[in-house]
């Protein structure tokens, strides 16, 4: 885990990303400091309000800002994001620098679409949506399916491929 500095995590609105981080964190705890940067503390969410792509490019910076703070002053950092697009991809990227290790956060658009409307803060539809438009399909360096895992086994998974590292 030496290498690996930050862990992102890229999956549709719903999926459980945040579960997972909260679970990367509880799991790593007393052994190192672990940050969390989610979208959702950057982006206005309402549950009558589409979010789109320009939206989520306008919270770029200060998400950028809050991911280089937060390597900084953590020993491993937890980028819990919906990438729709090969910019804001490539600024998390970025963001980032090197030591960072790709998640893709999927599950059954049937599960995001329940956990949508008993979550009620999202525009309905949003999770199919992002599920739709999410930035890149492939090419991560692991994907856990959380509607057949739990936010634990799939935190347990990630943890296991950083420390190989």
């Amino acid at each position: 885990m030496n290498s690996v500095k930050s862990v992102l995590l890229n999956g549709p609105s719903s999926s459980g990303k945040s579960s997972i981080a909260r679970r990367i964190r509880e799991m790593l705890s007393g052994r190192m400091t672990v940050g969390i940067v989610s979208i959702d503390d950057h982006l206005k969410m309402s549950p009558s309000e589409e979010i789109y792509e320009d939206e989520i490019w306008d919270i770029m910076p200060s998400m950028c800002a809050a991911v280089a703070a937060s390597l900084r002053d953590n020993d491993l950092t937890v980028i819990d994001h919906v990438i729709s697009s090969e910019r804001i991809w490539n600024a998390t990227i970025e963001a980032a620098g090197t030591g960072l290790f790709t998640v893709h956060v999927t599950c059954d658009p049937g599960i995001l679409h329940e956990r949508e409307a008993a979550r009620g803060d999202r525009c309905p539809g949003s999770a199919a949506a992002s599920y739709q438009y999410l930035y890149p399909r492939d090419g991560y360096d692991l994907t856990v399916d959380s509607g057949k895992r739990p936010a634990a086994a799939c935190a347990e998974a990630i943890l296991t491929a950083i420390t190989k590292e």
